[in-house]
């Protein structure tokens, strides 16, 4: 290409040590090449030009390709939800727990339902780590780390915490809701 070898040719002529011992001439090229380089180095070598095209083209291929998030189907990985615990203990607060897997139902959060009843080890567990009593039970926990009760819970989902905490990022897709029940602890 006729624009390619003009680059080359201007490129070579400014990092050529040619002229550089006549002030004149060494101040001109000096006040060029910051100019190129300000400017994003348009003047290169006829090799640089050939790496720079290559890269525009593979850059639009990827364009193209890419999904409406901006990631390619093929590269797009999903991502592993944090697991979510929710330790109750059975007769106890059921209409405050039904609330709470509502909530993770609706924002489409699997978690697992642990009952403590008969449990005493898990129970302290989840009293101290919680920093509740046990008539404050159901208490939800993400990736080992309390959350609270449902007003807890509430607070952490309109925060964005809670997302954040489960999936890692506010952008990322839910998972599918899954419930499992562990109730032989």
């Amino acid at each position: 290409m006729l624009v390619d070898s003009l680059r080359d040719s201007l490129y070579r002529a400014l990092t050529t040590p040619r002229g550089d011992s006549f002030a004149p001439i060494r101040v001109q090229k000096d006040l060029a090449r910051r100019l190129n380089t300000t400017l994003g180095s348009p003047l290169c070598s006829r090799e640089e030009s050939v790496k720079r095209r290559e890269a525009a083209r593979r850059l639009e291929e990827l364009r193209r390709t890419a999904g409406p998030g901006g990631a390619s189907a093929e590269s797009a990985t999903p991502r592993e939800a944090a697991p979510v615990m929710v330790y109750f203990e059975k007769d106890r607060n059921v209409r405050e727990l039904g609330r709470v897997e509502e909530l993770l139902g609706a924002k489409g959060i699997a978690f697992t339902r642990l009952d403590v009843r008969g449990d005493e080890a898990t129970l302290d567990f989840v009293m101290r780590e919680a920093r509740c009593k046990q008539d404050e039970l159901p208490v939800v926990f993400v990736a080992g780390a309390a959350i609270g009760g449902f007003a807890a819970l509430v607070a952490a989902d309109v925060s964005g915490e809670l997302q954040r905490r489960v999936l890692g990022s506010p952008g990322s897709p839910p998972a599918s809701p899954r419930v499992t029940e562990d109730s032989n602890l």
